[in-house]
């Protein structure tokens, strides 16, 4: 029997990806265990459902056992706060790394002498060093890509040959990029790693171009991939990418919203938005999300309120609150301002699956992390994109010009979405019937993928079956 070893860095970005493959693994009929740090491990026990037979957990404590706070640029004037590249978040990168590093081969010796020996380790992309400490334990190891296909082949051809087109657009930003197998691309187009590194070499924001460079070297020794996408949305994508070779798997959605014959469950219902919900008309509410790590200033904020109250239609946004706890901050301004009233609802947290699988969801105003993405394509919601970093732009290109599902804004000179800008887009995507249609095309397909005997179902149960004979050819 495979027995996989799923390793995760503890950000939402890469937990819900690599947790619902390792589920989808063990519902598969092999042996899964899950690792990542505490404060996740945590997390995931005491708000997941019931674990599959066959998956199991364990952890360990990389010092920040509470979880890790990033430092953001609170100061800037575009429309989000970015990630600084700090000293603490250098710490908590450094303590994470080593602190895997000593548990991971201690619990793969471990579980071998109880009888369960690890097959395959599988780790979220970027993890490179991984992959290392497989290859001196002598077990196979593949990443598992959390980001369109689309950005992986850019990333690939930026390290294989095309770093001077690439560099060209900073020079020449009127200039289109045609790559094998991609859409010609804008420089604003393109990954915020690649650009940023081009343009503003020592920004002080989080840029991790160095470790994709890792990842695409990794390729060379172990060409093979787990990709969070399903063949018929990216599938011309592959070809293009002759030096790896992706085993799609997507959309990894929570297996609560699939019932495995290409029909999508509701889960329990939770919440006062819920109920909100269900006053409303059919495809009527505009959701508003950014993510896990997203943080809008308040003039962005001001903007989206104004442009929300001017479309005169019902929304449901969700503004965290800081990791501080204390919520004195423009998203308390907010929520003040918008109470609990008929029109407008701002809650701190919301089950995202619930509300864009409610009837009464008609869009979702969002940053394009992947997440998100390929959630709003699989629940057949039109989408308003605002990029802001890493893949984000590179998403809001394939949803407005491939896809169709959906339009990008258009941020003024200082980076920010205008109240008129968003009143513009929700028009265009809930007045029309095109990227409906486009919506529900994507919907159904994702649906397939994911169904008895679809691409993504097929190419999950080989793998297993594969890994059964502890070799990954």
């Amino acid at each position: 029997m495979a027995h996989f070893l799923v390793f995760s860095f503890p950000a939402y970005g890469s937990i819900h990806p690599t947790h619902e493959l390792a589920r989808r693994l063990a519902r598969a009929g092999s042996r899964v265990t899950y690792v990542t740090s505490l404060s996740v491990h945590r997390r995931i026990l005491s708000q997941s459902p019931a674990p599959p037979e066959g998956l199991s957990y364990a952890s360990f404590s990389d010092g920040y056992d509470e979880g890790f706070t990033y430092n953001l640029d609170r100061d800037t004037e575009s429309s989000t706060a970015k990630i600084i590249d700090d000293d603490e978040l250098k710490s908590f990168l450094g303590q994470f790394t080593q602190s895997g590093a000593q548990k991971l081969p201690d619990l793969v010796r471990a579980l071998k002498d109880e009888g369960r020996p690890v097959t395959c380790i599988i780790y979220g992309m970027l993890l490179t060093w991984v992959a290392d400490l497989a290859r001196d334990l002598q077990i196979p190891s593949i990443a598992v890509w959390i980001q369109p296909a689309t950005a992986l082949a850019v990333y690939y051809h930026y390290f294989n040959g095309y770093d001077h087109l690439i560099e060209r657009l900073g020079q020449d930003q009127g200039f289109l990029l045609e790559l094998p197998g991609l859409p010609p691309l804008a420089y604003h187009e393109l990954p915020e790693y690649i650009t940023s590194s081009v343009s503003s070499p020592e920004d002080n924001h989080m840029n991790m171009l160095s470790s994709f460079q890792l990842q695409m070297k990794e390729f060379k020794e172990n060409p093979r991939l787990l990709v969070n996408s399903f063949d018929a949305l990216e599938g011309d994508v592959f070809a293009s990418v002759d030096g790896v070779r992706p085993i799609t798997i997507g959309p990894l959605i929570p297996s609560n919203f699939f019932d495995g014959n290409g029909k999508w469950a509701m889960s329990t219902r939770s919440g006062d938005y819920m109920k909100w919900l269900d006053s409303k008309p059919a495809s009527s509410v505009v959701y508003v999300s950014f993510g896990s790590m997203i943080v809008p200033t308040k003039r962005q904020m001001d903007e989206i309120l104004n442009g929300l109250v001017e479309s005169k239609r019902p929304f449901l946004w969700v503004i965290r609150v800081p990791g501080s706890g204390s919520d004195n901050g423009p998203g308390a301004e907010i929520r003040s301002r918008v109470g609990g009233t008929e029109h407008g609802l701002v809650v701190p947290w919301c089950s995202q699956l619930e509300v864009l699988a409610h009837p009464a969801t008609g869009c979702f105003v969002t940053h394009c992390g992947w997440n998100s993405t390929s959630e709003s394509l699989a629940m057949g919601v039109p989408m308003v994109c605002f990029p802001q970093w890493t893949d984000q732009t590179t998403t809001g290109k394939l949803v407005e010009d491939v896809w169709r599902t959906g339009v990008r804004v258009k941020a003024n000179g200082d980076g920010i979405m205008e109240a008129g800008e968003l009143k513009r887009c929700l028009e265009e995507v809930m007045g029309g019937e095109e990227i409906k249609k486009n919506a529900e095309k994507w919907r159904d397909l994702a649906r397939e993928a994911l169904g008895e005997g679809g691409s993504s179902d097929r190419n999950i149960k080989a793998f297993v079956e594969e890994m059964g004979g502890g070799s990954l050819s």
